[in-house]
Formats: C-alpha cells, structure tokens, sequence
C-alpha cells in the first residue's frame, strides 16, 4: 500500500517553489476529485501553522446535470477539513467541438480572475507524477520536441500570479492515501473514464512509458532539462541560469530554455526569431570559453540584456537576463517572472497583498 504524504514532505516540495509571503495565503484548483483535494487538504496544513490560509477554487463546468451538486458537495467537504472555498461557474452557451480545451482555458480563466479578485498571488494545481508522465507521452507521439521533454513546470510564472504545481513528483496512489489516511472522501468524475479524451486513452492503454522513438536519448535529455530548469533562480535582478547546468544541454534544447526566459522577461507575444535564437543559444554554450578572453560577453536578445558574470558566493558563472533599459513592448514590457509584491519589501518579510 502507498504511503501518505506526510507534512514535513509537503513542506519539502513546496521549499523550492518559493518565495511566499511571511503569512501564506494559497489558492487551490479543486476539481473534487482524489488528487485537488489532497493537495488542498496539505496545502492547508502548510499554510495554517504559518499564519496563512488556503482558499480553494471549485469550478464548475457545467457540462453534467450532477456537476452544480458536486460542487456543492466539495465545497461542503472542504468546510469540514476547515478550508474556505469558492465555486466559479462556466456559465454560457458550450461549443460543440474541442469541448476539453474549451473546458481547461475557461477554467483557467474563471481560476486567474478569482485570484486577481482576492489579491493571491499563488495558485495551485494537482498536477502529480503521473499526469507529468501521460503529459510526456502525449507531447511525444505529437512528435513535439524538445519543448515537451521536461513535461509541466513546477513553476509557471505569469503576470498578476505564479502557478504552482507542488506534486509533479508524487505519483497518485499516494495522493489516495493521504486522503485515506485524515478520513476524507472525494467525488470520481466519470469524464476520467471516457476514451474520447486522449489522456484519458493514454492513461488507460499504459503508454505513459513509451516517451519517443529512441527513448534512452529522451530520457536523458528529459533530465538534463529539468537539472537545468532547477537550475534557474529568479530575482529582483532579473532571471539567472546556472551556465554548468546550461553547457551540457543539446543546442536545440537550449533554444527552447532560451526562448521561454526571454519571452517572460521581455513580455513577448511570440518567441525571438529562429535564427537569432540560434545564434543567442550558442553564445550561451560557448560563452565560459570566450570569457577567459577578458572580453564583454553581453549581448542582447528580443528586448533583454544577457549577461555571463560570477556568482559572488558560489563562484559559479551564471546567465543573467532582464530586460533591456529603456525597451517597452506596449503594456507588457519587463512582464515579472514573480510579482513585483515579493520584492517591496524582500520576500522574506513580505506580508499578503491584504
């Protein structure tokens, strides 16, 4: 039988998704089912000894008769467990075709809106290992690339909010057991059983594990990718990569890595041009070897400066990107890879937007 999650673990997986303000407060995507409400359920054991809360978001789809009294019945549950929740209706006309993709952007939507609402500037969802694996599969028999090797982030950093998803790691029975093991139920949506959804098909057929045609090349590039996502720490500064962690990755995995950095910090719209990726990528590569030249290694790329420099206490060389002074890109120019808040007054002493 699968082990629970236990609280000092809980709090392990949510060390490197910081900062948080000094009085927590954390919004949860709760579906209902096993999975959000364990994560909610050890969200509000983290947070409450710490003077914070959870506030839990329901959304209901409104695709099912019964859909309005699980809700309900969730929101219920969740009062026992002492967690405030709130239900957000998809409301109006459905569309007839894409229905699921319809269903994940409206619920993303109704979840952003909520937290802007509130003024949180965390949400949380119940992604865990085994999605990440499904995830995986799914982006490889797209033939996606490198962009799907790392599966989800951890950590998705967007303007008003930072997405969180704490459980990539822990594989689902024992989130089951977690439940189990405080006493809480939880509702079974039967759309998990329904083969029209591919990760649905994915999950029921056990492909999970064939990630790509030669998959002793994926697996390896697929960690080395998510050694140098770890490896990516963000400040007031701007974002810093670990060029160690950079160096060994293949050049087209690292235009991709590039891509997403400069994207975010500069507040694009669309990725750099390929060509000046490339070009941007290899500087990155190559750039330990050029700095012995004693030589400026800046350079600037789709609206930010990159800059090679030393980390003073770990003397470990480092990529550092920001945005360029003085370059606008309409509303969205130097877009935070976390919310301006944290850094009012340092994160360690930030207190809630409240």
């Amino acid at each position: 039988m699968a082990d629970a999650v236990a609280a000092p673990e809980f709090a392990a997986l949510l060390a490197p998704l910081a900062p948080f303000e000094a009085h927590p407060v954390l919004a949860v995507a709760v579906s209902g089912g096993r999975d959000s409400l364990a994560l909610a359920v050890l969200a509000h054991e983290w947070a409450v000894p710490r003077a914070g809360r959870v506030l839990a978001l329901i959304v209901d789809h409104g695709l099912r008769r019964e859909s309005a009294d699980e809700a309900r019945a969730t929101r219920d549950r969740l009062a026992g467990q002492g967690i405030e929740s709130e239900i957000l209706l998809w409301s109006g006309g459905k569309p007839a075709t894409r229905l699921q993709q319809a269903a994940r952007e409206a619920r993303y939507r109704l979840l952003f809106a909520a937290c802007r609402r509130h003024g949180i500037l965390h949400l949380m969802t119940a992604h865990h290992a085994d999605d990440q694996d499904e995830t995986v599969a799914m982006r490889a028999a797209r033939d996606s690339g490198p962009d799907g090797l790392a599966g989800m982030a951890a950590i998705v950093e967007h303007r008003d909010l930072r997405l969180l998803r704490p459980l990539l790691g822990v594989p689902r029975p024992r989130l089951t057991a977690t439940l189990e093991a405080r006493g809480v139920g939880w509702i079974d949506d039967p759309s998990n059983q329904d083969r029209r959804f591919e990760r649905v098909r994915v999950r029921q057929d056990r492909v999970a594990a064939g990630i790509g045609r030669d998959a002793g090349r994926t697996l390896r590039d697929r960690r080395l990718a998510e050694t140098a996502l770890g490896a990516i720490e963000v400040g007031p500064e701007g974002v810093a990569l670990d060029h160690g962690a950079v160096s060994v990755l293949r050049k087209e995995i690292t235009e991709r890595l590039l891509s997403r950095v400069v994207q975010a910090v500069g507040g694009l719209d669309y990725p750099p041009r390929r060509e000046r990726l490339g070009r941007a990528a290899a500087r990155l590569l190559q750039g330990a070897r050029a700095g012995k030249s004693g030589k400026s290694q800046d350079f600037t790329l789709s609206g930010c400066w990159l800059m090679l420099r030393r980390d003073a206490a770990t003397r470990r060389l480092r990529w550092i990107v920001r945005p360029e002074s003085g370059r606008t890109h309409d509303d969205k120019a130097g877009q935070p890879l976390v919310p301006a808040a944290f850094f009012a007054c340092g994160a360690s002493g930030a207190t809630h937007l409240d």
